[in-house]
Formats: C-alpha cells, sequence, structure tokens
C-alpha cells in the first residue's frame, strides 16, 4: 500500500500503482490539513470576495455570485465544461490523472471537502475509471476539459470504465453502495483547476519511455554480436572522458548484457597485436554510428527521460489550482500554478527524443535488412529462396513509414499557444495534447523496434551461432521465437508484429 499526503510521493510509487494495482491510502495528518483548509475557507468566505467561491469563472470573475447560488455554481462548472471529444484515454492514462489529481489535493491547500479525496481514493483502488475524452485541454486554467469529466464520475453521472466495459456511474455507484459526492463550496473548481490530466498521462509515458530504452539497448547489443563488433565503443574507457550521465549508464548497461558473449571482438587482439599488411581490410574498423554511437545517442534520450520524470513527480506533488487556501497564513491567495508549462515542456522533450529513438530502431533494421551495408546476411534476411521469396521486405516500409509519422508528430506544442477563453487564457501550455501525442509517438516507436526485433532473430538464425551469443540475447531470443516461429516462405507479418509489440509492452 502506497500512503498519499505524509511525504513526497515517487515515481517508483506511481509505477507501484499504475502497473501492480497497489492500493493507496490517505495520510491522516495530510487528511486533517485537508480538513483544516475546508473548515478556514468555509468561514473566510463570509465577508469576502473569493474567486471561483463566490465570483463568475475566468473572464466573468467581475460576477459576483450570492450566497444561495454558489453550490449550483460548481456543478454548472463541472456539467458545462464536460466537452470532451475524439477517443477516450485509456483506464491507466486516467488512473494516472486520478492519483495525479489525489496527491495534490491532499497537500490540504484547495479548500476542498474531505470526501472528495475519500471517494477519488475509493475510485482508485476500486479500478473505476472516468470515461475522458483526448481532446479539450488547454493546460493554463489546468486541464479543465478532462478533469471535469473526472468531476462528472465523482458527482455520480457520466460513464465509467469498470470490469472491463463502459458503464453509467450511477448504475456502478448504486450496484458498489457508493455515495456521490456533495458539492460545499469549491469542489467543482478544486477538481478542474490543475494540471493532472498532463501529468497522468506523462507518468504512463516515462513508465513506457524507460521500457523503450531498455529494448533498444538490448536491440543494440544483440545486433553488436550479430557483426561482431569491438567492445571499446561501449567500453568504461571510452565513454568516461565524457561526463555525461545517460552515456555512461547506457555503456554500462550494454557491457552487462554482453557480458558473456563469444562474439564480441578486443582490438588490441585483432588489430594492435601484430602489423597489418594488408592494404584493403576485409572486416570493418568501425561500425556505422547506428551502433557505435548509440551511448551517446541514447544516453541523451535517458537524461532527457530522467529529468523529465523529475519536472513530473514535482509537478504530481506540487499544488497546482487556484487560488491556493493557506489556512496556516489565514489567507487565500490568486496566481497561475494551473499553468502546465513545465509537464508540456517536458512531454515535447520526451516526444521528441523517443521520435529519436524511433529512427536509430529504423536506421539499424536497415542496416540489417541491406547486404551491401552488413556483408553478412542476404538481402532482407531472405531465408528461403532469393528472388521467389521476399523475407522481411515488406515489414521496413511499415518501419520507415512510422518514423516518419513520429518526425512530423515532434513538432512542439509547447510553442503552438491559442488565445481562448475571451482572451483570458492568452497564452496556453497545450500540456494535454502533448502528452497525448507524446503518447502516440510512443506507441508508434513500439511497432519500429517490434520489427526491428523480428530482423533480429531471423538474423540469428541464419548465421546459426545461438551457443555463442549472450545469455540476455538468447532469452530475448527464446522469448520471441516462442511467439514468431523462424520461416522460409512468406508469411503475413502483421499478426507477429502485434504479438511482439504486447510482448514489450508486457515488460515494463
Amino acid at each position: 500500500m502506497v500512503k498519499l499526503g505524509g511525504g513526497k510521493l515517487t515515481f517508483d510509487d506511481c509505477y507501484k500503482i499504475l502497473i501492480h494495482d497497489t492500493s493507496v491510502e490517505l495520510d491522516e495528518h495530510a487528511l486533517s490539513h485537508v480538513y483544516q483548509s475546508y473548515f478556514f475557507l468555509k468561514e473566510f468566505i463570509k465577508d469576502k470576495l473569493i474567486y471561483g467561491v463566490n465570483t463568475g469563472f475566468g473572464p466573468m470573475a467581475q460576477y459576483k455570485i450570492s450566497d444561495h447560488d454558489q453550490i449550483e455554481l460548481q456543478y454548472n462548472l463541472i456539467r458545462s465544461h464536460c466537452s470532451g471529444s475524439g477517443q477516450p484515454i485509456s483506464a491507466m492514462n486516467v488512473k494516472g490523472l486520478m492519483l495525479a489529481r489525489l496527491n495534490t489535493l491532499m497537500r490540504g491547500y484547495s479548500g476542498i471537502h474531505p470526501d472528495a479525496v475519500v471517494l477519488l481514493k475509493e475510485l482508485i483502488n476500486r479500478n473505476i475509471c472516468p470515461v475522458i475524452y483526448e481532446h479539450g485541454g488547454l493546460g493554463a486554467s489546468g486541464d479543465l476539459v478532462q478533469l471535469a469529466h473526472l468531476a462528472l464520475t465523482l458527482i455520480g453521472e457520466g460513464e465509467v470504465t469498470y470490469e472491463g466495459k463502459v458503464q453509467e456511474t450511477k448504475l456502478v455507484f448504486d450496484a458498489l453502495k457508493i455515495t456521490p459526492l456533495q458539492v460545499h463550496i469549491r469542489e467543482g473548481l478544486a477538481l478542474m483547476n490543475g494540471t493532472s490530466a498532463m501529468c497522468g498521462i506523462g507518468l504512463v509515458n516515462l513508465i513506457h519511455a524507460r521500457n523503450l530504452v531498455k529494448h533498444s539497448i538490448a536491440a543494440t547489443s544483440m545486433i553488436v554480436e550479430i557483426v561482431q563488433s569491438y567492445d571499446d565503443h561501449f567500453s568504461d574507457e571510452l565513454n568516461s572522458v565524457k561526463y555525461h550521465k545517460g552515456q555512461n549508464e547506457v555503456a554500462k548497461k550494454m557491457q552487462e548484457f554482453l557480458k558473456d558473449s563469444q562474439l564480441i571482438k578486443k582490438r588490441e587482439k585483432h588489430l594492435y597485436r601484430a602489423p597489418i599488411k594488408e592494404n584493403i581490410l576485409k572486416d570493418k574498423v568501425q561500425e556505422y554510428y547506428s551502433i557505435r554511437c548509440v551511448p551517446q545517442i541514447v544516453g541523451a534520450i535517458s537524461d532527457t527521460i530522467a529529468y523529465a520524470e523529475e519536472v513530473i513527480i514535482n509537478e504530481i506533488n506540487s499544488v497546482n489550482d487556484n487560488p491556493i487556501i493557506d489556512y496556516e497564513n489565514k489567507n487565500v491567495f490568486h496566481g497561475g500554478n494551473f499553468h502546465g508549462d513545465y509537464p508540456a515542456l517536458e512531454m515535447d522533450k520526451l516526444k521528441i527524443v523517443i521520435t529519436k529513438l524511433s529512427m536509430l530502431c529504423e536506421r539499424q533494421l536497415n542496416f540489417l535488412l541491406n547486404d551491401k551495408l552488413n556483408g553478412i546476411l542476404p538481402p532482407f534476411i531472405n531465408l528461403g529462396t532469393l528472388g521467389l521469396n521476399i523475407g522481411i521486405q515488406g515489414v521496413q516500409f511499415t518501419a520507415t513509414s512510422t518514423t516518419a509519422e513520429n518526425q512530423t508528430l515532434s513538432f512542439p506544442m509547447y510553442v503552438h499557444s491559442i488565445p481562448s477563453n475571451n482572451d483570458n487564457q492568452d497564452i496556453v501550455s497545450m500540456g494535454a495534447n502533448a502528452a497525448l501525442i507524446t503518447q502516440k509517438v510512443i506507441n508508434n516507436t513500439y511497432e519500429v523496434i517490434a520489427i526491428e526485433f523480428l530482423a533480429i532473430i531471423q538474423a540469428l538464425d541464419y548465421l546459426n551461432n545461438l551457443p555463442k551469443v549472450a545469455g540476455q540475447s538468447l532469452a530475448y531470443y527464446r522469448d520471441l521465437r516462442t511467439l514468431v516461429p523462424a520461416f522460409k516462405i512468406d508469411t503475413v507479418k502483421y499478426k507477429d508484429q502485434e504479438k511482439i509489440i504486447a510482448f514489450l509492452k508486457s515488460k515494463i
């Protein structure tokens, strides 16, 4: 069980909750802050004007709301902003969103009634996920539209995904004897006014980004074995003279992966021990960049992921709504903590580096399929009859096409602000869009690397040197060959690709 509110939620905590369905509990001391914040606001608003409690919203904040209309105001806000469109986002994304929202509300600066956080915890633990749509959030006054659909579920309306199917919220609540949330003061605004959609989706993106890097290091290491490369390009001696953490970590992971390989060569043994008499060497002195420069390329990707994790975790642990209810200082502060620039920028950076990872995979694939480049494999790793059989020529088109789509999708949302809300929101982050497009790039990259692995295991079959490969290479080979049998005659490939994608995603 992970306790929320007692300390800073970590990335590993989020991983356990999202991937392993670890339950969440609310820290009692933190919950007391939620109570105190609520009761302070209840008294504080009696003779004061507080945005979103007794005023309208956005450019209509100049309109004062009477005492007897304040509860209706919150319901109006929730229902009016349930305007999402496009495809529903996945249940895991929604669970990440709920976790992010609950954690920030547990800071006790939102003036929300404690019933809201208790109910939100219940939904997370029971895997009841509101139906939330991909389009609608600007990431400036928070992810208003996506979070409105969350708030709609909490008040017992709309739809949820439960036990694998979409159902009416009321029916699920009635069946499970869950009492819908009643609005007390500002539950609508407090639930909606934050960066939790972009951060929840961002958490899922980062989990899969880590996974893709792990698989890319494995694919690269297996190709290093296929070509019987020299080991100095991933050695400590070469990489340690550059001070980038990611580069050195990737090099060490390649060393660990290949530690028991019998196919890797030592340069000092083959090129330094005796004079070379040939004027034209048969073997390559250095590999192509897509093999030789992986610590530098994937290292930069790894460092970007690490910093994005730091930013997203900081945002999830922050108070990101407006206004801030500070009961300790007996004051209410208005500002823009809901603005999503920090996570939006990191999602764009993540999108760019994962696109670069797909480009690396596609170039490595091209190397394996092009006999003129690798010099050791038949064209398209065709194990059948050249000319009559096609081999895996067709899959390259898919990999190249998908990589090209990633390149186009990598245009940053961060600099694509469009004013809205009668120009009240005159510069916005587009953070939810950035996170969702990044997820598309991640899923595309799974497709590309799955095709690369298909080529790798085909190459290993052709070379017939499995007894000499590293133990981890052999494990990948056996797992993948269990899903996709070796082939000489031409067969349909799209189902094989789907199986490999599912396998790779299962390793998060």
